[in-house]
């Protein structure tokens, strides 16, 4: 293999090819940790934990790297270094997603320590390995020591750029426009196309036949290990599976969740629990058409449920995903019409452009990993909510949580600050505290038959108790609201034991 053009000899490196190894680089470590969150997101979720994880890893690597690339390069002769270290870490890029299908399985209980595990097993060697290739580049480009600031400056700039480069064209573009296996690929091909010409002009040929073998090993498994998604979108690792009880009922799961079930022959059908209690909150409301705006579609159970039991009733859905809603159409049955329609964004910045009291109903169905996005859950967020709701309106939600229910109090104590009558829908045992589960809130300004929701449940069969005011005073329990400046709920949140 000949050499790219412009290497006349290794320690004459052309500036514009030194330029571009340390960019190139640079940009690979960023691209790999933002594709990290994107990878291990069917396994822990994506949380501020998860990407707190992922940095903190990446970052350990990024400084290991760079001290071990300069004494590397100092004892040793830097253009021997130069290809191995490219053929390692295209090696070890291609290797990743395959090592977090591996290890993923055993760390779902995604907390701060597995977390860290699984991204350590996946993306520390190659941020080591890839960090390693600037000092090498500074090395061979510095002439004398009166030059050391200037060469190294200039090579820190040149890495940071490309850092930058990889943040901004991955979570921008790429991730948008390919699945991210693809662009691991990508990376580790391009990482392996620079990197084993040089290798064979450097280093012997038993060391260049292994950097061979390394590299179809990984790419190997690469291919032959599947990964956990039918379909990955923008957000979200999807996968659909068929109800073996029940050949019309589909489960959709997204990333760490059974998130939706829907029955193609009967919208009325809701499995979940969670979704039975909104249904009975929705029944109190004055008969008729309503006007309801959800936050997370998911499979869109719910929506299509209020359009079969209350005829003329509108729906607007609040989606970040707008590959999910593509997905809930061709392969759920979803028809969207005037009268269920689909927004795709954020719902905090969409509810501001919607007119004061436009809906009788807000439903919060909205989660990343167990947890609720932070923003969605503020006092300023239930005060648009609260803006946007009808003379008797109501906002209903459902969370997770997990003894000793720090979130789920929290939120309960955020909704009586918000709202003039509150309740939290659970079983006793959940609402004891003694485990955890799904949990409902209602909110509204104008009172509810809490007791009618109550016999409700009773009469459909189910066993979920209603604590309404001082009692859900009792349940919050003193927690502190939560408020822009301060809604920790990755942290308040628990996960399921074992």
């Amino acid at each position: 293999m000949s050499a790219p053009p412009g290497w006349e000899t290794l320690s004459g490196m052309s500036l514009l090819w030194a330029r571009l190894l340390v960019f190139g680089s640079s940009a690979a470590v960023l691209v790999l940790e933002i594709l990290a969150g994107r990878l291990m997101a069917p396994y822990v979720g994506v949380t501020l934990e998860t990407f707190t994880g992922i940095i903190g890893v990446v970052l350990a690597g990024i400084a290991a790297g760079a001290w071990v690339g300069g004494v590397a390069a100092d004892r040793f002769t830097p253009e021997r270094l130069l290809g191995p270290m490219l053929v390692v870490s295209g090696a070890l890029v291609l290797a990743a997603p395959t090592l977090v299908t591996w290890v993923g399985p055993s760390m779902r209980a995604a907390g701060p320590v597995e977390i860290t595990l699984l991204t350590g097993s996946a993306f520390l060697a190659p941020s080591i390995t890839l960090s390693t290739i600037p000092p090498i580049i500074v090395k061979l480009r510095l002439r004398s020591l009166d030059e050391t600031g200037s060469v190294v400056g200039s090579f820190s700039a040149i890495g940071t750029v490309g850092a930058l480069a990889g943040t901004f064209v991955t979570g921008f573009v790429l991730l948008a426009a390919m699945p991210s296996r693809s662009l691991v690929l990508v990376v580790g091909a391009l990482l392996l196309v620079v990197g084993l010409p040089l290798l064979a002009r450097s280093a012997s040929r038993g060391m260049a036949a292994l950097g061979v073998v390394a590299t179809i090993g990984a790419g190997g498994g690469l291919f032959l290990e599947d990964g956990p998604c039918d379909v990955e979108t923008t957000y979200f690792c999807a996968s659909i599976e068929v109800d073996p009880a029940n050949p019309s009922g589909r489960t959709l799961r997204l990333d760490t969740l059974r998130h939706s079930y829907v029955d193609l022959e009967d919208p009325t059908y809701l499995d979940f629990r969670y979704l039975r209690i909104m249904a009975d909150v929705v029944a109190e409301l004055p008969a008729g058409p309503l006007d309801i705006a959800y936050i997370g579609g998911g499979g869109f159970t719910m929506p299509r449920y209020v359009a079969e039991v209350r005829p003329g009733s509108t729906a607007l859905v609040f989606e970040i995903d707008g590959e999910l809603i593509e997905l809930v159409e061709d392969e759920l049955g979803l028809v969207l019409t005037d009268d269920l329609r689909a927004e795709v964004g954020d719902a905090r910045l969409a509810l501001p452009d919607q007119a004061d009291g436009a809906f009788d109903v807000v439903v919060g169905d909205a989660f990343g990993g167990l947890s609720v996005p932070w923003h969605l859950t503020t006092r300023e967020f239930l005060r648009e909510i609260d803006r946007v709701l009808a003379d008797g309106g109501v906002y209903v939600i459902n969370l997770i949580d997990y003894p000793p229910l720090g979130f789920a109090r929290a939120e309960a104590a955020t909704f009586l600050d918000a709202f003039e009558h509150v309740a939290v829908v659970s079983t006793f045992e959940r609402l004891n505290g003694d485990r955890g589960g799904n949990y409902v809130l209602v909110g509204s300004q104008s009172p509810l038959d809490w007791t009618s929701i109550a016999t409700r449940i009773l009469e459909r069969g189910g066993f979920d108790a209603v604590l309404a005011g001082a009692d859900a005073a009792a349940f919050a329990d003193g927690a502190r609201v939560l408020r822009d400046d301060f809604a920790p709920v990755d942290q308040l949140l628990s996960r399921p034991p074992g």
